[in-house]
């Protein structure tokens, strides 16, 4: 295999940390990406920062000017980056009500627009080259939209809409734009669910106030059974690098838990997609 420059964004904790300790393994140089590396994520990118092959990168992944800065950095030194991981997201839970609608746009600027940002400043580079891959580390989520995880699934809906499109746009020009779908694993992010801030609509949800403790209970039952490990998901973005271009399938699930179904859903999905394809005159496209 050829040694890669790889982008990963959100590097300090879960799929993140594994997949740049998993990926710089390889012999590929791994830029991390992380925000406040002198602060709370300091002990963290000394860590990664003395692994061979990683530099990591301190960005704010929400400020234009913080990332472009970054891909300045790496453009300098390398001239160009062959792969981009956009792994960095924020979950939200609860009764969608509660949510502001500055609780929606901060989790679409991180879920969408953040992915984005950094799409639009690799893909001139890659397609230059004929040549580059961008994977998207969305969610079983951004499949369906489950009770109590409406704005969270709103999101990873939207990172999936923009990324389905770009595979196929991008295809033909030797780039490959994919999504993997990870489900439940027990990372850092799990743990750190954001809530809606409106509180005022709470009481008139009482009937089904009892719902969330039983989806945490029944999600921890499920982890002590199925002992889903999160390095799964680092391997399957390993495996996304090293297939061939061209052959790479748009969408990866990687959930032991009840991948099963996300599955399933995919699977019945893309035959009917196809012919939309073809009936819009796009056909070559899915070749």
């Amino acid at each position: 295999m050829s040694k890669k420059v790889v982008l990963i964004t959100g590097t300090n904790s879960g799929f993140g940390w594994l997949t740049a300790h998993s990926v710089a393994a390889l012999g590929h140089k791994v830029y991390a990406t992380m925000r406040d590396t002198t602060g709370k994520n300091a002990e963290r990118a000394q860590a990664l920062s003395q692994l061979e092959n990683v530099t990591v990168l301190d960005v704010e992944l929400t400020d234009e000017a913080s990332v472009k800065n970054a891909v300045d950095t790496i453009i300098a030194t390398d001239g160009t980056i062959d792969v981009l991981v956009n792994n960095a997201g924020a979950s939200m839970f609860g009764v969608a009500e509660t949510a502001t609608p500055a609780d929606v746009q901060r989790m679409f600027d991180i879920n969408v627009i953040a992915p984005w940002r950094l799409t639009k400043l690799a893909l001139p580079y890659m397609r230059n080259q004929s040549e580059g891959l961008i994977i998207n580390v969305t969610s079983g989520f951004g499949r369906v939209g489950f009770p109590f995880f409406g704005v969270y699934c709103a999101s990873k809906f939207g990172l999936e809409g923009l990324v389905e499109g770009l595979h196929y746009e991008l295809r033909p020009l030797g780039v490959d734009v994919v999504i993997l779908e990870p489900g439940g694993f027990p990372t850092e992010m799990s743990q750190k669910v954001q809530l809606g801030t409106d509180a005022s609509v709470a009481d008139g949800y009482a009937a089904i106030a009892g719902y969330p403790e039983k989806i945490f209970a029944a999600i921890g039952q499920l982890f002590e059974a199925t002992n889903p490990n999160p390095q799964d998901v680092a391997d399957g973005v390993v495996k996304l690098i090293g297939l061939p271009k061209g052959e790479r399938p748009l969408r990866t699930v990687v959930d032991p838990t009840t991948g099963e179904y996300i599955s399933a859903i995919n699977d019945a999905v893309k035959p009917e997609f196809d012919k939309a394809m073809v009936a819009y005159g796009l056909k070559e496209l899915l070749a």
